[in-house]
Formats: structure tokens, sequence, C-alpha cells
């Protein structure tokens, strides 16, 4: 047998292949991931996948404090007993949003800024627009709307509904809030004779607070009280 035949034809068989052998031509681009880049953003990012994730973590808690929940620390005694110093609260800031307004005894958060003061205060609504409230009726509670007020279940334990005498009627657009520790709440009665008469415009509000989150012993909701549901609406009307 011709070796040097055979050693021809493994040298020619072993040959690179030409430009016309496209057999090992690389996967078409479309065969791969469409979300693979993505698999480069930790490799690329301090951390890697780890503070990715926080990143997005806070962006989202960010987006949720400032549109949808936000927390409330409670700095003082104004609206014991329902809420206690260093309570914090949630605030649902789309609770008066797409056409819903405050409801007489929602707990409500808002600037006080141009009315109360500098800051954020937060107190429970007694009455709404067009609503007259009167204080005090012959046992010396709250009416509105010439309906009494039954506020035992959330006033402070041991005060008058109020000391300060007033008669009010509440502009449309505004509200009128007291705290529930009347006796330690500086509130719409303090501002009667101050521009806008201590009544809080609507577009001041920021939300309603809706729950305590902390501490865990006195996490609860804080729901509407069932006095203010027989309060008739203002000019007479049923509520």
């Amino acid at each position: 047998m011709d070796t040097e035949a055979q050693h021809r034809e493994r040298d020619r068989s072993s040959r690179p292949s030409g430009p016309e052998d496209t057999s090992s031509a690389p996967e078409p681009r479309e065969g791969r991931s469409r979300f693979a880049w993505a698999a480069t953003i930790p490799e690329s990012t301090p951390g890697g996948r780890i503070t990715l994730t926080l990143l997005v973590l806070l962006l989202f808690l960010l987006l949720l404090s400032t549109f949808v929940l936000q927390p409330f620390h409670i700095p003082s005694g104004s609206m014991e007993r329902a809420l206690r110093i260093g309570d914090r609260v949630l605030v649902n800031k789309l609770a008066y949003r797409f056409g819903a307004e405050p409801q007489r005894g929602d707990i409500v958060v808002f600037d006080g800024t141009g009315t109360f003061g500098h800051g954020d205060y937060i107190k429970r609504v007694v009455g709404v627009g067009g609503d007259h409230v009167v204080c005090c009726d012959k046992e010396g509670g709250i009416v509105v709307n010439d309906r009494p007020v039954d506020e035992s279940a959330f006033l402070y334990p041991g005060d008058s509904p109020s000391t300060v005498r007033f008669d009010v009627v509440v502009p449309d657009g505004r509200l009128f809030v007291l705290g529930d520790h009347r006796g330690d709440s500086s509130d719409s009665r303090d501002h009667l004779g101050s521009p806008g008469g201590g009544m809080v415009p609507l577009d001041d509000v920021i939300g309603r607070a809706g729950w305590i989150v902390w501490p865990f012993g006195h996490a609860t909701g804080l729901d509407r009280p069932g006095a203010y549901a027989r309060v008739p609406a203002a000019g007479g009307a049923d509520g």
C-alpha cells in the first residue's frame, strides 16, 4: 500500500474548511434571550445583584411613600386616647383622590402652613363644607347640623367636649377639626379669629390616618366613629 498517498489523504481531510463551508458558522443572534442584557447589569453595578436589589427596593419604597402610604410620627398627646405620643401611623394618601373627600369622624393629616402654623398636623374632622358646628348644647356637647354628637367613644377621659364656645358654619372646600384630647390640642378653636377662621382647606389635606403600625402592641386600624353617621347633611337632608 502506498503509505505516502494515505498521509496526503489525511492531510487534505484535516485542513480548515474554506470560505464556502458554513457548517461551523455561529448561531443566529435571534436564538439568544432578549433579556440577556440583564445578566450584565450586576457585573457593572458595585456590589452586584444585592446592590441592584436594594436600589430597586428603595425606589419602590420612595414611590410608595410619595404617592400611596406615608408613615407619620405622633409628637404630642393632642389625639389621645386614639393616638399616643410616639405612635407611628400610616397615612393613606389616596383616600381623598379621585373625587372622594374627608368625612366627619376621619382622622386626617394636613399641612398647617397658613392656617395653624408651619408643619403637619393630625386632627379629627368634626365639620365639613356647609356644616353648622356649635358648642355647646345644654349637656355641654358638640352639635353638628342640629344633631348632638356622642363623642364618649374617642374623647380623652375626663375632658369636656370644649371649654371654648363657638358657633360656626364651615365654608365649602374646608374642614373644622378638633383633637380628641381637647384640653391638650391646638385646633380650629384656637384660630377662629385668624384668616380662614381655623378651617383647613381640602387642598392642604395630605391623607387619612388609617392604621397604627408601631408599637406592635398598640397596632390597630383607625375606623370612623359611628356617632357621626347619625349627623344629617348640611341643610337638613339625611346624612
